[in-house]
C-alpha cells in the first residue's frame, strides 16, 4: 500500500480546482485509479481514495441508525461527500460547497496523513499547527510502540 506522505503549499485557482503534487497523484492512482472522495470534516477538508470511502462506508452502513451519534455523523461528514475525479493534468475541482466550508481561497495546504489527504486553507493550517504544537504526544506515541 502506498501511503499519502509530505506536505505540500500550492494554491487553489478560480474555478476552484487544485493541482494534486505528483508524489500524491501516483498515490491516488495506484490506490483508486484516480478517483477520491471528498468530505468536511472540522474546518478543513479530508479526501479519501475511492476504495479507502468504500470500506469507511461498509463500516458505517453495519452501525444502527438508531444511535444518535450515528445519525448524527452521517448527517454531518458522510453527506457532505463527492465524488472528485483527477483529471489528466492532476487537477481536482473542490465543490464550491466544500471549498468555502472549509475556507479555501487562495493559497492552501495538502497534508499526507498515511490514508487520507487533508485539504486546508493556509491560514487554518497554520492556526492549527500553532495550536498542536506545543501539545505532547509521547505518550499516544508509545501505545503505538514507537
Amino acid at each position: 500500500m502506498t501511503a499519502f506522505r509530505g506536505r505540500y503549499y500550492h494554491t487553489i485557482d478560480d474555478k476552484g480546482r487544485i493541482i494534486l503534487p505528483s508524489r500524491l497523484r501516483e498515490a491516488i492512482a495506484e490506490k483508486s485509479e484516480g478517483k477520491l472522495v471528498i468530505t468536511n470534516f472540522s474546518g478543513y477538508l479530508l479526501a479519501f481514495p475511492y476504495d479507502e470511502w468504500k470500506g469507511l462506508e461498509e463500516k458505517i452502513s453495519r452501525q444502527s441508525l438508531l444511535k444518535k451519534e450515528v445519525r448524527a455523523f452521517q448527517r454531518d461528514f458522510m453527506s457532505g461527500a463527492v465524488d472528485c475525479n483527477v483529471d489528466s493534468q492532476g487537477r481536482v475541482l473542490i465543490p464550491p460547497a466544500l471549498s468555502e466550508y472549509a475556507g479555501l481561497e487562495k493559497d492552501i495546504v495538502l497534508a499526507g496523513m498515511v490514508r487520507t489527504i487533508e485539504i486546508w486553507s493556509k491560514e487554518r493550517w497554520e492556526e492549527e499547527l500553532r495550536r498542536t504544537s506545543s501539545q505532547d504526544f509521547s505518550d499516544s506515541i508509545a501505545d503505538l510502540g514507537i
